[in-house]
């Protein structure tokens, strides 16, 4: 299947944030049916060439899970960024997020 992983397991209501030109923060709130160890990684690519980067700094709700991420020195260019949002968890396969967002438009 396409999407793989349990249903409702996928972060919902993602969005991002910039602030002060250069400082973005993303948030999400866990899927309602993930497992309760289900922990989340952020990765992004600011443009086609670059590589795709790990969150470097999580923000981090109760029990310790990742509900979203801090960028630094981020540079607006006129392209959209991808972000992908998957999961782990130790009893089952939490299904991924991903979207292209134009930063522009945040």
């Amino acid at each position: 299947p396409l999407f793989a992983g349990m249903n409702g397991s996928a972060i919902e209501n993602f969005s991002c944030v910039i602030y002060n030109v250069s400082l973005m923060n993303c948030t999400w709130q866990a899927g309602r049916d993930a497992p309760g160890d289900t922990q989340y990684f952020l990765y992004w690519k600011n443009s086609k060439d670059d590589n795709e980067m790990e969150c470097e700094l999580y923000i981090k709700g109760e029990n310790g899970r990742n509900t979203g991420c801090r960028f630094k020195n981020v540079r607006i260019q006129d392209d959209e960024a991808y972000f992908l949002v998957n999961g782990s968890s130790n009893g089952s396969v939490i299904q991924f997020y991903d979207e292209y967002i134009q930063l522009y438009n945040i």
